[in-house]
């Protein structure tokens, strides 16, 4: 079933704004309330627990944690911690990161996909329960297994954008999440790299792929949409605005191009209390669109 979500940023919105947002969307409704880990921004995985402890049914996606940042093993050990806590509402995403930002603190590496082949295997294997052993050039583990993964280990995505890294993402993640600013058909080649990738590398299964699209509703939608969407190529179509029923209609073409999951990313100057509302209106009627 098609499914929509919506994004807290930390760039238009505070920390301090953050568990407000979250008791917001749980309130309108909202299924997935999904965040990122920038430097030198907030916390993925702690403000991830927080929302967690201040909510009963909202999931929070980590769309995504940078890999260099993290040895995997804390990783895991974040991972299934808050998965023990909250079982089945914790969605952990990782990715490359900003090059410039890991070169910042000392972790950028000379071969970010060789980091995520070593890196995402050796996480779901550690989050499954199993004891994991890798020399690569990037992990090392030796004889580890978490004393307390989650019962159901849950999905890891993986951000992906250029081609390599989104074949790569269908081959060894759980699922992969898509960035804002792309058409439909973009998304759609996109996502045929990321399923074909999975059937070659003869796993089981289907991956599970979330596109951010930029959103916007009430006064001046279409203006502050496309002005986030900036100076590209076909700018109507790489965002959606309006009403909650025409950013549902708007998000179908997404979802026509192979999306499992549409999360939608506010426009800037936007009020989260009512962006949620609508957000958790849109989902409703894409929903009932769905069972139809």
């Amino acid at each position: 079933m098609a499914r929509i979500g919506a994004i807290f940023n930390p760039y238009t919105h505070s920390p301090d704004e953050f568990l407000a947002a979250v008791q917001s969307a749980e309130r309108a409704g909202v299924g997935e309330l999904w965040l990122w880990e920038d430097c030198f921004r907030q916390s993925g995985f702690a403000a991830a627990a927080a929302a967690l402890a201040q909510t009963e049914r909202l999931k929070i996606g980590i769309g995504i944690a940078p890999m260099p940042l993290r040895n995997v093993a804390l990783t895991a050990m974040e991972i299934a911690t808050i998965e023990r806590l909250f079982p089945g509402r914790l969605l952990p995403g990782v990715g490359h990161g900003v090059l410039t930002w890991m070169g910042q603190v000392g972790a950028r590496v000379a071969s970010p996909l060789t980091l995520m082949r070593e890196y995402v295997p050796a996480l779901r294997g550690l989050l499954a329960g199993g004891q994991v052993d890798v020399e690569g050039r990037y992990v090392t583990l030796r004889e580890v297994r978490l004393d307390a993964p989650p019962e159901t280990p849950p999905r890891v995505y993986a951000a992906a954008e250029g081609p390599k890294t989104l074949a790569l993402s269908g081959e060894v993640a759980d699922g992969t999440v898509l960035d804002s600013g792309h058409t439909p058909d973009e998304v759609a080649v996109s996502v045929a790299a990321i399923r074909a990738a999975r059937a070659a590398s003869g796993r089981g299964g289907d991956a599970d792929i979330v596109a951010y699209v930029i959103a916007a509703f009430g006064t001046d939608a279409e203006a502050r949409a496309l002005a986030d969407v900036g100076d590209r190529e076909d700018p109507h179509r790489r965002a959606v605005w309006g009403d909650a029923a025409a950013v549902a209609a708007g998000t179908r073409a997404f979802f026509d191009a192979g999306v499992d999951e549409v999360i939608l990313l506010p426009a800037s100057r936007t009020d989260l209390d009512a962006y949620y509302a609508a957000v958790g209106e849109v989902s409703r009627i894409v929903a009932g669109a769905s069972q139809a």
